[in-house]
């Protein structure tokens, strides 16, 4: 009876302690509904969020850290061949557009302008005789006019009084020859004065044809004689370089490049899908990991390369196989840097950069529409001058010290000697008369 007792007090006490327990479970069911329902609206909020964030601004950025900085190496060759005598800059050195960087042996080419400019003051010695002659053959031509004058005045009067016998016909014979030969003496000196005349009209000394020739080859000596000294053409910073002092150089050897660090871009490699809304013209910022995100460029688009890195490789890939698998390409587009934040953080060729293009703006193109990039140099320019003023001074020194005053062409010399072959043809018609 006792054990019956204690078996329902127990299934009491056990179905008491069920119905208390019943409230303490239901609580955290209901928290966990709440969270999990706080956590579905974060969600949702959070997505709601973001997908407006990307509708209205992060849609317009496309953003690699596939981008280098790239940058011109301008080459340093020699245009003349010869032997390195002088190096005066080394790597990491700056120079500056002009100063002698490479010096060769110059000994072979003074010599060779030495000679060109001693031919041309000589030229120019001959070329001024011409236009000396000229004076000398119209005086010549004065003396021979005056002797035909005397000849024929001579025969007028032998002719006068031939026939009263007070000359013999002998005499009148020799009047007549004299009258022929100081006659084809003046045509044979104007001949000569004509030959002379077409050696010096309508030019000068400094402008005749033999003086230029003589000229061409002193210019032609002075620039082998001042390329021996190889000014830089840029102002940079050398690298590369590979000339050493002694060593024999010809026409076209690289022996160093020049990095103008003031005028960088970047280059960077953007896939193909990202391409779709960029134009060019449209902003960039850029960071390098030289510096870290601190410091920022800012930038713009200038253009797009023409073809893909693998189209322009030196083994393209071939992608006519049966095991074909799609690769996605990538266009190298051109950042233009601010040059003010570019000298406050310059930059070096092949550093790696992040960047970040703002697509917002679709006005622009994707293709340049004309050239507006020209790279030049006028180093170089001065040789011409130079060569110039080398050659004043040399015709400057062999002219002569009198002024050679142009002297006007004779006129119509056939027309002359035709008028006193017909005096002469007159005066036989008078005699056989």
């Amino acid at each position: 009876m006792s054990d019956t007792i204690q078996s329902d007090r127990a299934a009491v006490d056990s179905h008491q302690a069920a119905k208390g327990a019943l409230p303490q479970e239901a609580a955290p069911r209901t928290k966990r509904k709440l969270l999990l329902s706080l956590l579905g609206a974060a969600v949702v909020i959070s997505a709601a969020a973001y997908s407006a964030y990307y509708y209205t601004d992060a849609r317009f950025y496309q953003s690699t850290d596939d981008a280098y900085v790239s940058g011109n190496l301008v080459q340093l060759t020699p245009q003349v061949s010869g032997t390195v005598v002088a190096v005066n800059a080394d790597d990491t050195q700056i120079v500056k557009a002009g100063d002698p960087v490479v010096t060769l042996d110059s000994a072979d080419a003074k010599v060779a302008l030495g000679n060109a400019e001693a031919t041309l003051g000589q030229t120019v010695r001959e070329v001024s005789s011409l236009y000396v002659n000229n004076d000398f053959y119209a005086a010549s031509i004065a003396q021979r006019e005056s002797d035909l004058a005397r000849a024929n005045s001579d025969l007028q009067r032998r002719l006068a009084v031939e026939n009263t016998g007070a000359v013999s016909a002998e005499d009148v014979s020799h009047a007549r020859d004299a009258v022929k030969s100081a006659q084809a003496s003046l045509d044979a000196m104007r001949q000569q004065a004509e030959a002379n005349h077409v050696l010096t009209d309508r030019t000068s000394v400094e402008q005749h044809p033999n003086v230029q020739a003589a000229a061409s080859k002193v210019r032609d000596a002075y620039l082998s004689y001042a390329r021996n000294t190889l000014p830089a053409p840029v102002t940079g910073y050398v690298a590369r370089r590979s000339v050493q002092v002694g060593q024999r150089v010809a026409p076209g050897t690289p022996l160093m490049a020049i990095v103008p660090l003031d005028g960088v871009w970047v280059d960077a490699n953007f896939k193909e899908g990202q391409l779709r809304r960029m134009r060019i013209g449209q902003p960039v910022t850029l960071t390098a990991d030289v510096y870290g995100s601190s410091v920022k460029y800012h930038g713009r688009v200038v253009g797009f390369s023409a073809g893909t890195g693998s189209a322009f490789a030196v083994l393209p890939a071939q992608n006519a196989t049966g095991n074909w698998i799609k690769v996605v390409q990538r266009l190298p587009a051109r950042i233009q840097l601010d040059p003010r934040e570019l000298q406050q953080h310059p930059l070096r060729i092949g550093l790696s950069m992040d960047v970040e293009v703002q697509t917002r703006d679709e006005s622009g193109t994707q293709l340049a529409a004309a050239i507006n990039t020209s790279y030049r140099t006028d180093v170089f320019e001065q040789y011409g001058a130079q060569a110039d003023a080398e050659i004043a001074k040399v015709i400057a020194d062999n002219m002569p010290i009198v002024p050679i005053v142009p002297i006007v062409p004779i006129a119509a010399p056939r027309t002359a000697a035709k008028r006193d072959q017909a005096q002469l043809h007159g005066a036989g018609e008078r005699l056989s008369g």
